[in-house]
């Protein structure tokens, strides 16, 4: 998994309307990255709808909010006309990005072992590093430690 102080990996994949989104778009502006395993499921709504609702608090200081998921493009279109989402949700079909951030790994559920995608959520830079990173996100309070690490790397009282 891509730590603190590294350099992001660069990116370019379809959002839910087919448009490439590249990391070099970002340049000079901080993102978070937030990678969860599906549209659709209890705890990935919760998470998405979660970053809508505090999306206005995130452009008010210029910083970027993508989801990322190995859904498609038309279901991202679904879930975010059923839940009316305002974050940009990337289609990561094929786990390049997930791969690239260390995020796609072995999971066990249930007694079965499948690759999927680990929740964890990463706040780069504007120079295109690492500045914190959660890994096995817990749905619950997590926006407001989001917030909260970007409140201290943004040096608000």
């Amino acid at each position: 998994m891509v730590e603190a102080g590294e350099k992001a990996p660069v990116f370019a994949l379809p959002d839910k309307d087919g448009q490439i989104v590249k990391s070099s778009q970002y340049k000079g502006r901080w993102m978070v990255v937030y990678f969860y395993p599906k549209d659709n499921t209890p705890g990935c709504t919760r998470e998405a709808i979660s970053f809508t609702e505090s999306l206005r608090w995130f452009t008010g200081r210029d910083v970027e909010v993508i989801g990322v998921s190995p859904d498609g493009q038309e279901s991202h279109c679904r879930f975010t006309e059923k839940h009316k989402l305002q974050i940009t949700l990337l289609a990561d079909v094929e786990h390049k990005m997930s791969e690239a951030f260390g995020v796609w790994q072995l999971k066990k559920n249930y007694g079965k072992e499948y690759m999927g995608i680990v929740r964890s959520t990463f706040i780069i830079d504007p120079q295109g590093r690492v500045a914190y990173r959660w890994k096995s996100v817990k749905v619950d309070g997590h926006i407001d430690a989001v917030k909260g690490k970007l409140k201290t790397l943004l040096k608000e009282a």
